[in-house]
Order: C-alpha cells, then sequence, then structure tokens
C-alpha cells in the first residue's frame, strides 16, 4: 500500500507544550523503585536488555546525573537520555538503529525494560544539591513522558500529508510478554507512506498500562494538541492487545472495571475526565468508533480476521441488572463493559473519541485491538522465537494495513 519513509519533526518540545508537566501519581515514595519498575532485575528483563543492547541505558543516565552539579543539569540529563532512548527504538524497529544485539529488531521489550530500569535510577538517585520530592517526580514524569515519543510527535510541514496519531501500549502481563500495538506504534513513529490518496504521516507513541497515569490526565495532554489548532489530526487511532483476531471497538464505556495493572494498582468507577480540558457534559456513557469499521473490516489488511465488534455490557434504563448486548448500547443505559472491555484498552478509546466530540471534529477517531503474539514453546526461559517474532510481525504489518484503510475510508 506503499512505501515508508522516515521523517522526524521538531524535538525537544518538552513541557513548554504543557504535555509533560503532569506529576505522576507514583505507588512509591519518589526516593525508591516502584514494584513495577523493581521487576526489571530479574533473569528474563535482564536478558533481554543485554540481547537488544539496551542494557547500559539505566547506567548511562546514572552516571550523568552524579555528574549533575544542579538540577538544571539534571533536568538535560533526563531530557537528553529520555528522548535518546525513544529514537533508538525507533530507529532500531525500522531497520536504522545503531544498537547491536542479537533480539528481533522489532521487539518492543527493550524500550520497556529500558524505561524502568532508567527510572528507577532517577528514582534512586542521591543528588549534591536539595531536590524536593515534587522535583524529583516531575524529572520522572518528563523522563516517562520522552521516552514513550509524547514530545516528538511533530508533524512535517507538507500541506498535502495527510496526518495520523497512533497510540500504543506498555507490555502487560509476565516478564517475557510484549504488546504489539506498542511494536506497532515504533515501526510507525515519524513515517510517511505514499497512497493512491497522497502522501500519509504517521506520528506515534505508547502509553503505560496504569490507571494512575490515566487519570492523572495523561492522554489528554497527548492527544488533545492533536485535535486543536491550525493543523489538527486527520485521524487518530488508538491500539492495545486484543485476543485471536483483530476487534475495531464500535462503543467504549464511561467505566473502569478495576483490574490490576503493571504496578499492582486497581480503580473502580467512572472513568475520570480531568478538568481543563474540553470534554461532553454531562459525561456520556458512551461514546462511539467514528472509524469505517465496515470497510476496514472487508478490506485484505493482513492473514488474521478483523470483527466489527459491536458488543457491549450495560444496565439498561430503569432496571438493575447488566444485560449483555450484541448490537451496541440502548438509550439511557449505564455503561458497564464497552467492546473493548472495561480496562485501560476501553479507557484510552473512551478518552480519545470524547475529545474528539468535545472538540467537534468530525474525523476517524477509534480503537483496534491487536491479535495476541504466541511463542512456539512453552519453555518460560526462552524469551523469543521465530513463531514469535511472525507473530509479532504480521501484527504490526497489519496494523498498518488498517491504518492506511481507515484513511482510505474517510468520509
Amino acid at each position: 500500500m506503499g512505501t515508508p519513509t522516515r521523517n522526524r519533526g521538531l524535538t525537544g518540545r518538552l513541557a513548554g507544550a504543557g504535555l509533560l508537566t503532569g506529576a505522576l501519581a507514583l505507588s512509591a515514595c519518589s526516593a525508591g523503585s516502584t514494584a513495577e519498575e523493581a521487576r526489571v532485575t530479574g533473569d528474563v528483563p535482564q536478558e533481554i536488555l543485554r540481547r537488544s543492547g539496551f542494557d547500559t541505558a539505566a547506567s548511562d543516565l546514572a552516571d550523568d546525573l552524579r555528574g549533575a552539579g544542579d538540577p538544571e543539569a539534571a533536568r538535560a540529563a533526563v531530557e537528553r537520555h529520555g528522548a535518546g532512548l525513544w529514537r533508538a527504538a525507533v530507529d532500531r524497529a525500522q531497520g536504522g538503529g545503531s544498537v547491536s544485539g542479537d533480539l528481533d529488531a522489532g521487539d518492543d521489550r527493550p524500550l520497556y525494560w529500558a524505561r524502568l530500569g532508567m527510572v528507577s535510577a532517577l528514582r534512586e538517585w542521591e543528588p549534591s544539591f536539595p531536590l524536593e520530592d515534587s522535583e524529583r517526580a516531575a524529572l520522572v514524569s518528563e523522563l516517562e513522558g520522552l521516552s514513550r515519543g509524547h514530545g516528538e510527535m511533530a508533524f512535517p510541514e507538507d500541506p498535502d500529508a495527510l496526518r495520523v496519531v497512533v497510540t500504543g501500549f506498555d507490555p502487560f502481563g509476565g516478564d517475557r510478554d510484549g504488546n504489539p500495538s506498542g511494536a506497532a506504534a515504533l515501526a510507525l513513529d515519524g513515517t510517511t507512506v505514499r497512497t493512491d490518496a497522497g502522501p500519509v504521516a504517521i506520528e506515534a507513541a505508547v502509553f503505560p498500562v496504569r490507571w494512575s497515569d490515566f487519570t492523572d490526565g495523561m492522554v489528554e495532554r497527548v492527544l488533545l494538541p492533536h485535535y486543536t489548532g491550525e493543523r489538527p489530526a486527520d485521524a487518530v487511532i488508538t491500539v492495545s492487545q486484543g485476543g485471536g483476531g483483530f476487534d475495531l471497538e464500535a462503543y467504549n464505556g464511561a467505566r473502569r472495571g478495576g483490574s490490576p495493572d503493571n504496578a499492582g494498582d486497581t480503580a473502580e468507577g467512572t472513568i475520570p475526565v480531568p478538568e481543563g480540558v474540553p470534554t461532553v457534559e454531562p459525561q456520556p456513557q458512551w461514546s462511539e468508533s467514528t472509524l469505517d469499521r465496515g470497510a476496514i473490516a472487508a478490506a485484505e489488511t493482513g492473514r488474521f480476521p478483523v470483527r466489527d465488534n459491536t458488543r457491549v455490557v450495560e444496565v439498561p434504563e430503569g432496571e438493575s441488572e447488566w444485560v449483555e448486548r450484541e448490537d451496541g448500547p440502548t438509550e439511557g443505559s449505564t455503561a458497564v463493559s464497552g467492546g473493548g472491555g472495561d480496562y485501560l484498552s476501553n479507557e484510552i478509546a473512551y478518552r480519545n473519541t470524547l475529545l474528539r466530540d468535545a472538540t467537534g471534529r468530525d474525523i476517524p477517531a477509534g480503537h483496534v485491538h491487536t491479535p495476541v503474539p504466541r511463542f512456539g514453546t512453552e519453555d518460560e526461559e526462552v524469551v523469543t522465537d521465530e513463531v514469535l517474532e511472525r507473530d509479532r510481525a504480521d501484527i504490526v504489518a497489519q496494523v498498518r494495513a488498517i491504518v492506511l484503510e481507515a484513511i482510505a475510508a474517510r468520509p
């Protein structure tokens, strides 16, 4: 469907645009690693880092922090290493990286484990100057955002290029699990695809599997600029890992189901909308995809089946028991679960499409669930194999094809 080329817009748009300034809700004190970060010392994460060439990321940052004599020098080190990690992961995924290692280049796990190691090093760093907990938390927030691509989402100036934002997620599950949505984000970020309809420029980023970051407004800080301004995006597509095939989620519910996240935290109830961002009032129980799901599902995008998923779980108006519905929510119902469930996949889809409605943008916006790549072996000590790498590569290629179909099928 066209040949991708690299484009890289302005980098280092750090806190100036308000994208990276929100302090993270930390699950541990600032002086000490969180439970998620502590996992990086395990045998599997260490092998993944070693075999990818990302094993020095944390120690390199720690060395620079030890040499920082003041807050500005520390912030400069965080900016350099955070943005550098994202660029190295993207370049590696797209075949232009200089980082050595025998792990498959499309693997998203090195980015995840390297980031966790770097954040842990930042938490444990003992500066030679006074540093308040809030200042350390701001540095952690900046490192998190920059190493997820949140500071580099600047499109090329080409006025003819259609602009598409694609987001993925961190790995979720066991230490050897990855996430094909994150792998797709790395493969697509900064590329321009030449199509029959003209050039399509793609900017991508990844998000954590943590309730606290969503509560803190991370999604809105990253996506809102692409719904406003003189040249907003032409499509915003969120992606996460799902089941056996691709699901195009039609309806997103305004409810958190409470399952534990990567930090071990839980959250339940109505999805909280952060203050100070455009929203729809009163807060709707449902938001809807504006992807042309029928056209995308009917297109030849790859080897995995693609389904238009209109299933929801709701409490109908005037009733007290929840019911499953295969054809979307009924008027006045209360959301229990969207097509994408009641976890963070559903939540990012809800937040994205709520921003679309609040800003009045009539563009394709919706969520895509990918299949789960499978290992070809049951041996838990094996960190990769041909089956896993083939599945991941095929899923990433199909995400790209689905994104281009979404643009081709727009009104």
